[in-house]
């Protein structure tokens, strides 16, 4: 199933301005916060060297141009979350996408290499890896998308065949082409799978559950087209457009990862 949004709604799930919990995924580990205060200090560093170069004229700007460059290590994660959400938002098309997952399954990633030196004094290098998830989900048109994330503890609950649903992006207005997926809601077990938090998730709930009733409630009018099309309404462009109706849900329920 796959819903055109009205521009209003997809501004809506997704914020311009950083929220809570894309703030502490920016914020990242120890390595990033240090550096975040290495460009603080630098900043600050350089904002003192030219006051003297350029003397005591600018005062009000000199003092705020500190504080803003010596908060960096504070604000810097608004601003990369806020970015990340800009980037999304300037897609012009969007749709609530629901199908099935498909496949799920562990990988070893690598993140990272380190150099040390072992006892003997030569120079090793030492490759930092962790396990991610990998969860691919598709529908009867042959769509399917793959969302690799950092393995959770509770994402084992997800089995074969599980609803999936997520909002897709498109720079065309019939949804024809992808051009980037959100985070994944299993309503089966009110899960998100996700890596960067994207959408706002108490309205993207609300958002499934309104269209969910709505498809459930047209499968009881006459069918008007052809019996495996159905035709939406484009509120937002006034036009409307064929797509694909739900795909079958999988009988068969077996969890597809040995944790």
């Amino acid at each position: 199933m796959l819903i055109p949004l009205t521009r209003k709604t997809f501004e809506n799930l997704i914020p311009a301005v950083a929220t809570g919990p894309q703030y502490i995924y920016c914020w990242g580990k120890f390595p990033a916060l240090l550096l975040r205060l290495l460009i603080s200090i630098g900043g600050v560093t350089v904002i003192l060297l030219l006051s003297g170069l350029l003397g005591e004229g600018f005062g009000f700007i000199r003092f705020l141009s500190g504080i803003v460059t010596g908060l960096y290590w504070l604000w810097g994660p608004v601003l990369w979350a806020s970015l990340k959400n800009i980037e999304c938002r300037k897609y012009p098309y969007s749709g609530f996408w629901q199908g099935e997952v498909v496949d799920v399954y562990l990988t070893e990633e690598l993140i990272g290499k380190e150099e040390t030196v072992n006892e003997r004094g030569e120079l090793v290098i030492v490759e930092n890896r962790e396990r991610r998830l990998n969860l691919v989900v598709g529908d009867e048109t042959g769509f399917t998308s793959r969302l690799q994330v950092p393995l959770k503890r509770n994402y084992q609950a997800i089995a074969m065949g599980d609803i999936a649903e997520m909002v897709v992006m498109s720079n065309r207005g019939d949804l024809g082409r992808i051009s980037k997926t959100s985070d994944i809601y299993i309503p089966n077990h009110n899960l998100w799978v996700s890596d960067y938090p994207l959408l706002l998730h108490e309205s993207f709930v609300d958002v499934s559950r309104k269209l969910n009733a709505r498809d459930r409630s047209d499968q009881f009018e006459p069918e008007r087209d052809s019996p495996s099309r159905e035709r939406y309404e484009d509120t937002e462009r006034g036009g409307a457009i064929e797509l694909s109706r739900r795909p079958r849900r999988s009988s068969r329920r077996r969890p597809s990862v040995d944790w």
